[in-house]
């Protein structure tokens, strides 16, 4: 196995077990790695008489070219094989089953793998029924698509028909691996899955991430209390999770609306699954900016506010604060009195402090009251490692609008 050798005090970090290796803190390598191949990481050590140093290893993970140049996968000696992997997805299973979210006939949704959260750097997976969606995030995870799925078909067994290997999006551009998006095992074209009761089609081949937003469950859940009687506005609906759940909740009417045609057949077709021909919801595919723009002030008293990450990159960052404010104010200008707004960013450089400010910026310049009912964040299936904040990506309020 090749060797990373990192400069002297750039160790800090990994004794905190930060799982990221930046390209700045490495000194040499024994031999150039290819990317996705795993290497040991050895620390610098002044020897005693302080006359050079010594190293000593300190973790093992996937190697890739740009900023983060190693994502760890451990700091104890150990093969990273099949193995490796099926430890690691027992664990991942095991606090699914201790938090509820397995076993259950009432939901068959839930995410089996988050990334740094479960200690897989770079590795996405949501379970669909009998389906799971496995995402790589890094070229390491690429490079051993083929065993991870051996080791997540025998930890989960009888409970696993289908995995399907969707990673055409998200893996590094500059890599040029051209991936294809398909089976590694079974076949299954069933794409129907549940929610808390809910039925809804999961587009695993088009559709955005694993193919529907397993992060917002809880979340949908807590705007169904609120619906009863109310005038919903779903923006960025995507497949209209919540505009199905305002409908369960009550909902006077619910009005959809999504830029992306294929969005909004997708919306309709939920829908249609749960309320077959049910006058209340409408879709629409238009711009967010220009849906709000031209409605009437006062025509809903319910509004979520849920658009796709305005930022990437810390480089994005300023811009996307200017975007939250500016979309939030109209929200804010338009909403009835009294009316109730869920707004949210999943923009992982985009901190806590960062959107409450953006969204209080709005507020002032709506010159609307409004008080926080609840703080928002990404459930417990989508968990943060404690050694690495950044994982806290999804942040929400739902306001009360005077």
């Amino acid at each position: 196995m090749k060797q990373a050798f990192l400069k002297f005090g750039k160790d800090d970090s990994l004794r905190r077990y930060h799982p990221w290796i930046f390209s700045g803190a490495i000194h040499h390598f024994s031999k150039q790695p290819e990317e996705g191949e795993v290497v040991e990481v050895y620390a610098a050590k002044q020897k005693e008489d302080r006359k050079g140093f010594d190293f000593e290893y300190i973790a093992s993970g996937h190697f890739q070219i740009g900023s983060i140049m190693i994502r760890v996968l451990t700091f104890e000696h150990e093969d990273i094989d099949q193995d490796f992997y099926e430890r690691r997805l027992a664990s991942a299973l095991q606090m699914r089953k201790a938090v509820g979210l397995v076993g259950r006939e009432d939901s068959t949704s839930f995410r089996m793998v988050h990334g740094e959260g479960d200690n897989l750097p770079g590795l996405v997976i949501d379970v669909y029924k009998k389906t799971a969606v496995m995402q790589a995030h890094s070229v390491g995870m690429h490079v051993d698509r083929f065993v991870i799925a051996k080791a997540l078909k025998n930890v989960m067994g009888e409970d696993l028909e289908n995995i399907f290997y969707k990673s055409e999006t998200t893996l590094p551009f500059k890599a040029e691996l051209g991936q294809e998006n398909g089976f590694l095992l079974g076949g299954s074209t069933d794409d129907i899955a549940t929610e808390n009761g809910l039925k809804f089609h999961v587009d695993w081949l088009r559709g955005q991430k694993t193919g529907f937003f397993v992060d917002q469950r809880e979340n949908r859940s807590l705007l169904q209390k609120y619906s009863q009687g109310r005038k919903v506005l779903n923006m960025f609906c995507y497949t209209g999770g919540f505009s199905f759940y305002a409908m369960r909740g009550g909902a006077e009417l619910v009005h959809s609306v999504d830029s992306s045609q294929k969005a909004i057949d997708l919306t309709n077709a939920n829908v249609e699954l749960n309320f077959p021909n049910d006058p209340r919801h409408k879709a629409y595919a238009e711009d967010a900016f220009k849906f709000l723009d031209r409605m009437e002030k006062g025509a809903y008293d319910l509004i979520i506010l849920d658009p796709p990450a305005f930022a990437k990159h810390k480089d994005a960052l300023r811009n996307a604060l200017k975007g939250y404010s500016r979309l939030n104010q109209k929200a804010f200008e338009k909403i009835a009195k009294g009316g109730i707004l869920f707004t949210f960013s999943c923009s992982q450089v985009v901190t806590k402090d960062n959107f409450r400010t953006a969204v209080f910026t709005a507020a002032a310049q709506a010159r609307r009251k409004v008080r926080i009912l609840h703080q928002l964040h990404q459930p417990a299936d989508h968990p943060i490692n404690i050694y690495h904040p950044e994982g806290e990506y999804l942040k929400g309020l739902v306001l009360y609008v005077e």
